[in-house]
């Protein structure tokens, strides 16, 4: 290609994504709903979505009565649990579970502090709603936790041990440290993974959007018999958008992630865009596939929506690959997000670097040349 020819090229490729960028500019509910993706929804994601056990509603069947099960009761308390009461049957704690009006009941049986003073093992009811499985599970975890806790003390003040004595039994201590979210932030998390959600469906919705535009319109045939190639019709489209979307990218990871849930970035900054505007090229073939296959704007937000959720759940974002079956964790490696998740995630709260990696920025090029190629093909098909 001469000197002449190559600056023609970029010369139609940069005409284009200006026009682009006018129609989207037109485009003022795009434009609202683009703003809403990158501000209030991540914000409302990292603020009102907690996975940790806050508050849980706790109540009480206690047949005792006594000092000891008074004392068991006061151990459930807030941060984790809220006591809301004693009842009095348990076809009353099974009607409030089953209603959802508490979380967990605690059934303490009679003759409970007797049998604890005499050394007699005593068995403690915890009725949980696992309805919601995280909930549940923390529930059951801190209610054992306080129950072997409550033990080991009045085990402690039966055999009469002092402090050197106590000194002297041999103990299994677990010391364990956290790593890049010491304090467990549920935020961090959930802001960083909604950005990334609402880059997938962008990414996908905006090129395809654009190319579905102009044949409502009417103006793709026009293009068509234009001197521009199928190449130079659709690469400004991903260019231009893509451009909005690593600037929506910059908002909410400047204006709302790190100033509103002080997110430590630790990485390279221009090494997480780079990986960004590589994963838009990747997810925007699969839009201008969408393009193709699409006649109005409805079909293309209902094919969104349908790739979306088989994206997001092979992500590894809500479970971890290594449970998954065999055959799932192949699928993996053809979800886009599952090595946009990798990169990310250890870009901004590991400082990871390329050499670490780089196997998952070589598996996401592929799939991006793989995904645009076969979009590119798929609109040159459509008008043989």
């Amino acid at each position: 290609m001469s000197t002449h020819a190559f600056l023609l090229w970029w010369n139609r490729i940069i005409a284009m994504t200006v026009k682009e960028l006018k129609q989207l500019k037109r485009d003022l509910v795009l434009l609202l709903i683009i703003a809403y993706f990158f501000t209030l929804d991540i914000y409302m994601a990292g603020n009102g979505i907690n996975l940790n056990l806050h508050n849980a509603s706790v109540m009480v069947i206690d047949h005792d009565h006594s000092a000891a099960s008074r004392e068991l009761i006061y151990r459930f308390r807030q941060p984790y649990f809220a006591f809301k009461g004693e009842i009095t049957s348990k076809n009353e704690a099974e009607n409030l579970l089953n209603k959802g009006r508490l979380l967990a009941v605690l059934d303490i049986p009679e003759n409970f502090q007797s049998d604890v003073l005499q050394g007699k093992p005593v068995a403690v009811q915890l009725q949980v709603d696992t309805s919601n499985t995280v909930l549940g599970t923390l529930a059951s975890t801190y209610a054992s936790e306080i129950a072997t806790d409550y033990g080991q003390e009045l085990m402690i003040k039966r055999l009469g041990l002092n402090t050197e004595q106590m000194t002297a039994i041999p103990v299994i201590q677990s010391q364990h440290r956290v790593l890049y979210n010491p304090n467990r932030i549920d935020s961090w998390f959930m802001s960083i993974m909604e950005m990334f959600n609402a880059t997938t469906i962008l990414s996908m919705m905006l090129p395809a959007a654009a190319a579905v535009r102009e044949k409502e319109r009417g103006t793709i045939e026009q293009l068509t018999v234009s001197p521009l190639s199928s190449l130079q019709i659709l690469l400004p489209k991903v260019i231009s958008m893509g451009l909005v979307i690593l600037l929506g990218i910059a908002v909410s990871l400047f204006l709302i992630i790190i100033p509103a849930f002080n997110l430590p970035v630790k990485g390279s900054i221009s090494l997480f865009f780079a990986a960004s505007a590589l994963y838009v090229f990747t997810t925007s073939g699969i839009g201008l596939f969408i393009a193709t296959i699409s006649r109005n704007l409805g079909q293309v937000s209902m094919l969104v929506i349908l790739l979306m959720m088989p994206i997001l759940l092979l992500s590894g974002a809500w479970t971890a690959p290594e449970t998954m079956p065999q055959s799932i964790r192949w699928a993996m490696t053809i979800s886009p997000l599952y090595y946009y998740n990798e990169i990310s995630y250890a870009i901004l709260l590991k400082g990871a670097g390329v050499d670490i990696l780089w196997d998952s920025i070589l598996g996401l090029s592929a799939l991006g040349v793989v995904f645009f190629s076969f979009g590119v093909w798929r609109f040159r098909r459509q008008f043989d």
